[in-house]
């Protein structure tokens, strides 16, 4: 099946991967935990449209391909409800002035942001039960209590989704296998403005740190896996 840095990472570098042993997949455990990172408005436009028609709007906008992945997210959060697993939404909240930092200084458009930008897409919106992680650096672990709620929900594997690919999805995925969580990156629930990046992060992810697979794959091994209330009596 082909992959999303086929034609973009060559055949001879990821055959040097293969020979020094790297890409073999770890699985999943039995408890998953769902992270829907930076999913707001501010990533995907009210509504679909062209990567330069989208940035009208929001100067940080993904375009057209956020939304498709915004229906992977769908599948999989309807799943993870059903089953009665644990959803995170580590998410950037309204910026203040205090919040200038480098990533300012290199991005300014982040401090300009409308409050409309920082709503989720009524699709994959968190409800009562759901955890809200208010981050302001790109690693979803990194200065937030995210690890203690996991430890806590006894989650033993990661479902990763959500954007940039290259940043803020990267990022959480690195320090998540620093802490020895199992990790899966669905490809096509993830996303972010540049094609080449997205596509060259999920290699360096597939190859280290990560499954990377389609959300298809993905829920095909959920859907194998009891439900939270079964497997917790089973314990």
């Amino acid at each position: 099946m082909a992959k999303p840095w086929d034609g973009i990472i060559s055949e001879e570098e990821q055959k040097a991967y293969r020979a020094a042993g790297f890409g073999r997949p770890t699985g999943m455990g039995k408890r998953p935990a769902l992270l829907i990172i930076d999913v707001q408005y501010r990533t995907t436009g009210t509504t679909p449209k062209p990567f330069y028609e989208a940035i009208k709007e929001f100067p940080t906008s993904c375009g057209e391909i956020a939304w498709d992945a915004v229906k992977n997210i769908e599948v999989l959060l309807k799943l993870f409800r059903e089953k009665g697993w644990p959803v995170l939404y580590p998410h950037v909240a309204p910026k203040q002035s205090y919040d200038q930092g480098r990533l300012a200084a290199k991005v300014p458009a982040i401090m300009t942001v409308a409050a409309k930008g920082y709503e989720f897409p009524p699709q994959i919106a968190p409800r009562e039960t759901d955890i809200l992680l208010p981050k302001r650096h790109p690693s979803a672990f990194f200065g937030t209590p995210l690890a203690s709620y996991l430890v806590d929900s006894e989650a033993d594997t990661l479902i990763v989704t959500g954007c940039s690919t290259s940043g803020c999805v990267r990022g959480s995925v690195v320090d998540a296998f620093a802490y020895n969580w199992r990790v899966t990156v669905p490809q096509d629930a993830v996303y972010d403005r540049s094609r080449v990046s997205h596509a060259v992060n999920l290699f360096d992810m597939s190859e280290k740190y990560a499954d990377v697979m389609t959300t298809a794959e993905v829920m095909q091994k959920l859907a194998a896996l009891p439900a939270r209330a079964v497997a917790k009596a089973a314990e």
